[in-house]
């Protein structure tokens, strides 16, 4: 028995059979009998079953009984070694890494029939991590070429769930629709969610919680798990006849995928989980500090952003996009960054993808007066690439049409235009490679916006097995390598918005564009649920036009910086056509978001359960969120009025998570063009602020003025101590 102690979470592991079982993974269990732990939770046999209780261990075996999905399905040719039982092989303890690595261990199983091992890595700090490792130790001996081979189908691992963890939170969506939730209570028998589009995906996320029988932001247990992989998955949880419970997450592998040859090595994506028995938000904070914990993690403030997209689409004219430049870096705008329709024919999205040069019609002096012009204003430059693609009508798929990873003998299926560039080929990686190093060698760029903007559809690589698996690694690799070469360069991931959104990607890039939808009102559920999965500094958030072109709403200045403003802060929109008194209203914005990016950017994500308003819980009137300091001295929070509720007056904001003692001035942030609330639809507060004790701000909360649909109000909390020097003041 392995002890394992995190922050506020402990792991108990049985590495006596072949492959670990979690025994515990929950609430601190002090000094404890380890041995007596299994013992209470050993289960006596049921009347009609096996005369064993096969464990839900890290990778179930049906060999040993168990009657849920196996983690591990392949065979040999032929069809044996099907159904493997491991055998004990040592245990080794794992030094403790960087900070919030915590401790671990590795565990070595064998089947010395089947001609397998299964090397298990588990390690507690921020979070619980877990990955399994086969390897083929057949000899490779016997008749024909496929002697030896070891078929594999898929690798999960399983975290077993206690019987109390009743609820089920997963996430659903689509295209400009991302994350979000889908709550029920855990059924019997098992919720299936697959993903085969060859990236994260918008429609099927990797990442499910659990809990407590009505869990909500800050009560009950909950548990949280998510697939650190940015291709193909698999999630199920099942709760099996007998009431024990699991989720199993992993990669979905093609037919024929992955065949290990004597001696290699297949690693499955970390699976990364999070407990906490104070709540889903808490819960979610594990997530957070073990990106923050990255060894590449930018610490400095992070900038505000001007994306040229939506300003002028592939309309590129190079007066016009200084004149887009002078405007932004006067409203403190401090990277620019050039979108798509710079390089080769790329007029539209029919053409030019893989092209990587710039376009001598558009640019006949090269990007260089451009970038001048922009870093001379005190910016940095940015630049938009889809290197992972190519486009039917492009010299590069003229010159390389077997480099697209299609399938011979099929017509591939194109989407926008386009194919897939196969990078698992070592000669189409490196001529990729090339063209980016070129790239950000001869300019002076400090910005990647990197998408990637179709599914896999038959994507066979040269070999002709399927090919999403390669092309993932093969995307790692890449990103690693220009990072190697250009350290200082940091990228952004995109995936026609928040198609790739995992902690994976997120090793490798400094954010993630988190939807093409820039509609404020859809942005609020969207970032709602990408906040239970990444911290705010990596949610790429803009201040599009008043009117979405994804939609087609019209929402005013006030609501969409309130919403923008809980992210890493940019503008999307067209700065010259602005009005001064709009261009002066932005500045205003992007001065309180400055003001306000400190906290946003360190600090913890909060959450708070919408008050019962007659509607279906999922569609709630409000959203409550914000950040807390670390240290509870300040906190930042957003009350969003998304539709209209039952109730004429709203209900109190209750802001549970401060220092219960501590005094705090509390004041009401006025965005520009909020518009005017009647007086006699205000509480006092609004106009003049209040002091509270944050246990007074816990238990009876603020009264919020009556609200208009799509509006917000913004409440700033100080601890008293500070606030005269802190700026409480209404703003």
């Amino acid at each position: 028995m392995i002890h394992l102690r995190g922050a506020g979470t402990d792991v108990v592991l049985d590495v006596s059979g072949g492959v670990p079982v979690i025994v515990h993974w929950g609430a601190p269990l002090g000094e404890v009998l380890l041995e007596s732990v299994a013992s209470a939770l050993q289960r006596p046999v049921s009347n009609g079953m096996l005369d064993v209780v096969a464990p839900v261990s890290i990778v179930p075996e049906h060999g040993s009984g168990f009657q849920g999905r196996p983690g591990l399905l392949g065979h040999r040719r032929g069809g044996s070694a099907w159904s493997p039982r491991f055998q004990p092989a040592g245990t080794t303890e794992l030094d403790s890494g960087p900070a919030g690595g915590g401790r671990g261990v590795v565990v070595s199983a064998i089947d010395v029939v089947a001609g397998l091992r299964l090397d298990t890595t588990v390690k507690l700090g921020h979070v619980l991590t877990v990955a399994c490792a086969l390897t083929n130790t057949g000899s490779g001996t016997g008749a024909g070429t496929g002697a030896g081979i070891y078929l594999l189908e898929q690798l999960t691992v399983t975290l077993p769930l206690p019987a109390h963890a009743a609820d089920l939170l997963t996430f659903t969506g689509r295209w400009t629709r991302e994350f979000h939730p889908d709550r029920r209570p855990w059924p019997d028998g098992a919720v299936l969610i697959e993903n085969r589009r060859g990236r994260t995906s918008h429609e099927h996320v990797s990442l499910a919680f659990a809990g407590e029988s009505g869990f909500g932001e800050w009560r009950g247990e909950v548990w949280g798990a998510h697939l650190a992989w940015s291709g193909n998955h698999v999630l199920m949880a099942e709760c099996l006849a007998d009431g024990r419970r699991y989720l199993q997450l992993g990669e979905l592998l093609h037919p024929g995928e992955i065949a290990l040859r004597p001696g290699d090595t297949y690693r499955t994506p970390d699976v990364i989980a999070t407990h906490s028995i104070e709540g889903l938000t808490p819960a979610t904070w594990g997530f957070h500090r073990s990106l923050r914990a990255r060894p590449g993690h930018r610490a400095a403030p992070r900038p505000v952003v001007l994306n040229t997209w939506e300003a002028v689409y592939f309309d590129h004219d190079a007066g016009r996009l200084k004149e887009l430049a002078t405007i932004a870096a006067s409203l403190g705008v401090e990277r620019y960054v050039l979108d798509d329709g710079w390089f080769g024919s790329r007029r539209d999205d029919r053409r030019g993808l893989g092209d990587w040069t710039v376009s001598p019609d558009v640019y006949p002096h090269g990007l260089a007066p451009l970038i001048e012009h922009v870093t001379s204003l005190g910016m940095e430059f940015g630049i938009w690439v889809e290197p992972e693609m190519v486009s039917t009508d492009s010299d590069l798929f003229r010159a390389h049409p077997e480099w697209a990873l299609a399938t011979d003998g099929y017509e591939p299926v194109e989407g926008r235009h386009q194919l897939v560039l196969d990078l698992g080929r070592a000669d189409a990686f490196a001529h990729v490679l090339d063209r980016l190093d070129a790239l950000l060698s001869d300019h002076e760029i400090a910005f990647v916006k990197w998408d990637m903007n179709r599914d896999h559809v038959q994507g066979s690589g040269a070999s002709g097995a399927a090919g999403t698996h390669a092309q993932t690694v093969a995307l790692y690799a890449l990103l690693d390598e220009l990072h190697r070469r250009h350290p200082a360069v940091e990228i952004e991931r995109c995936a026609s918005g928040g198609g790739r959104i995992d902690h994976a990607i997120l090793e490798r890039t400094s954010r993630v564009w988190t939807s093409d939808c820039n509609d404020a009102l859809e942005r609020q559920t969207i970032q709602r649920g990408v906040s239970m999965l990444i911290p705010p500094e990596l949610m790429g958030a803009h201040i599009g036009p008043p009117r979405a072109h994804t939609t087609g709403r019209t929402h005013s200045l006030a609501f969409r910086a309130a919403t923008a403003m809980f992210g890493h802060l940019g503008v999307e929109c067209d700065v010259v056509s602005l009005s001064v008194d709009d261009r002066a209203d932005l500045r205003r914005v992007i001065e309180l978001h400055k003001r306000f990016r400190h906290l946003l950017h360190s600090g913890d994500v909060v959450r708070f359960d919408p008050v019962p308003n007659g509607a279906p819980a999922e569609w709630p009137a409000t959203h409550a969120a914000g950040v807390y300091a670390t240290d509870r001295s300040e906190a930042l929070v957003s009350v969003a009025q998304l539709r209209t509720a039952m109730s004429l007056s709203p209900a109190p904001l209750r802001l549970p998570g401060l220092t219960a003692d501590r005094l705090y001035d509390v004041h009401h942030l006025a965005l520009p063009r909020a518009g005017r609330v009647p007086a006699r639809e205000q509480p006092a507060w609004i106009a003049n602020g209040i002091s509270l004790t944050g246990r007074q701000l816990a238990v009876h909360g603020l009264q919020l003025p009556v609200m208009n649909p799509e509006s917000a109000v913004l409440v700033h909390v100080c601890a008293h101590a500070s606030s005269a020097t802190d700026g409480g003041a209404a703003v």
